[in-house]
């Protein structure tokens, strides 16, 4: 069949405008208001937010052309080429329709994004990738036993259910065989963890295979046998590689792409940042000097690692930093993270000092007070500006390392209201 007779005929070609508005015009808030700014990753990550809906759409346009190859009973004349090479140039404009609507998502995710040199996550893509082709294999054994106008509305229904369904499911390793969960990659500290990207190729791989067997052989009892046993194997395999991937399939980001400077304190930044990196320096370090005055330890290195090393404490800022964001950057690593108790769900006490030592901590390393209003509690920064920043220095370093000593557990209550010397 020629080509521009397969384009012309193809479900595909009048389906593909209408998934490429849908996606830009119901899924473009989704797609621009998560994105980490000037992050690749993130772009790639977030574009998966409309996968389960050009899976789903995969599916149906897959499903109705294999119907109209079963309607035509093209199978049953005796035809010279193989069952796969006739349905291969009848699925071929669908899986096309399906990477350019997915390609228009990143689209719109890479604008929002404002990514300059550079390629997305080829894992991710290649993930989304095979997900599209499996739901749409799989749309296509559907077709070979339903009529087009039964098996292309269920298809539709079935794809988007178990594409998108898993994502708020509690079983974790769910969430990463239908690769529902890509769209969480990634803070610019990040990558997406190979594990999850394994655990959804195989099950594509897996679905698609058993596809493949069950279009080859014409739905045999064998070849429904051999399915059933591709796609059992390729969901244990893919469960079994996804099991220790938290809900969120992301890792550190590898700290060897930092790019520090020879200033003191050091200050690493990721590559993305270089071009504001003098500003970013020039901020963070009278932060720290004003911390320093005030009596607190500054670590030798201040970096954007999710994790950092000894000597090193974390520069919490976004991708687009403006200077209040740089001192509640240098803030954030003097603030420490609750204790594991207290993420198991075990009672926190100090937990109620959070607020009143992060007004401390951002109105110090800013030396403005009128800084912090609009970002916390307005009972923390009446207390913060009215009872602890109006005593001696000293008597403020008191009471912030005795409530971090606190925050250090979940049994110890935090002096959030005693001032040393003063008992209030």
């Amino acid at each position: 069949m020629l080509l521009r007779t397969i384009i012309r005929s193809s479900s595909a070609t009048w389906l593909l405008p209408l998934l490429a508005l849908f996606v830009v015009t119901a899924l473009g808030d989704d797609l621009t208001s998560w994105v980490t700014p000037l992050y690749w990753p993130s772009a790639t990550g977030t574009a998966t937010f409309a996968q389960p809906f050009i899976a789903a759409a995969c599916a149906a346009a897959g499903a109705w052309e294999g119907a109209r190859l079963h309607r035509g009973r093209v199978f049953d004349q005796g035809p010279v080429r193989s069952p796969l090479a006739i349905t291969f140039p009848a699925l071929a404009p669908v899986v096309v329709m399906g990477l350019l609507a997915l390609l228009v998502s990143f689209a719109t995710a890479a604008a929002a994004a404002d990514l300059g040199f550079g390629i997305p996550d080829l894992g991710i893509l290649a993930v989304s990738t095979a997900m599209l082709i499996a739901n749409t294999l799989a749309g296509a054994v559907l077709g070979r036993v339903l009529p087009g106008v039964l098996a292309a509305p269920l298809a539709l229904v079935v794809g988007f259910i178990a594409n998108a369904y898993p994502a708020s499911w509690s079983v974790r390793w769910l969430r990463h065989i239908v690769a529902s969960s890509l769209d969480n990659c990634c803070a610019v500290d990040q990558v997406v963890d190979p594990r999850a990207l394994w655990s959804g190729a195989v099950f594509a791989l897996a679905i698609s295979c058993a596809a493949l067997v069950l279009i080859h052989l014409r739905g045999t009892l064998p070849a429904g046998a051999a399915a059933v046993v591709l796609a059992v194997a390729g969901a244990g395999i893919a469960g079994y590689l996804a099991r220790d991937v938290d809900y969120d399939p992301v890792v550190a980001r590898p700290t060897a792409q930092l790019v520090c400077d020879d200033g003191a304190p050091k200050v690493c930044l990721w590559p993305e940042l270089k071009p504001q990196a003098g500003m970013i320096a020039t901020g963070a370090r009278a932060a720290t000097d004003r911390l320093a005055e005030a009596g607190l330890t500054i670590a030798p290195t201040l970096t954007m690692a999710a994790e950092p090393g000894p000597g090193q404490s974390k520069l919490g800022i976004p991708t687009r930093p403006t200077p209040s964001d740089l001192a509640a950057g240098v803030a954030s690593g003097f603030l420490p993270q609750p204790p594991a108790c207290a993420l198991d769900g075990d009672t926190y006490p100090a937990g109620a000092a959070r607020g009143p030592v992060a007004a401390w901590l951002y109105a110090t390393a800013t030396g403005e007070t009128r800084l912090i209003e609009g970002r916390f509690d307005p009972r923390d920064i009446a207390f913060v500006t009215e009872k602890v920043l109006t005593q001696p220095k000293s008597v403020q370093l008191d009471w912030y390392q005795r409530n971090v000593a606190a925050m250090a557990n979940c049994t110890d209550q935090p002096p959030i209201t005693l001032i040393a010397g003063n008992g209030q």
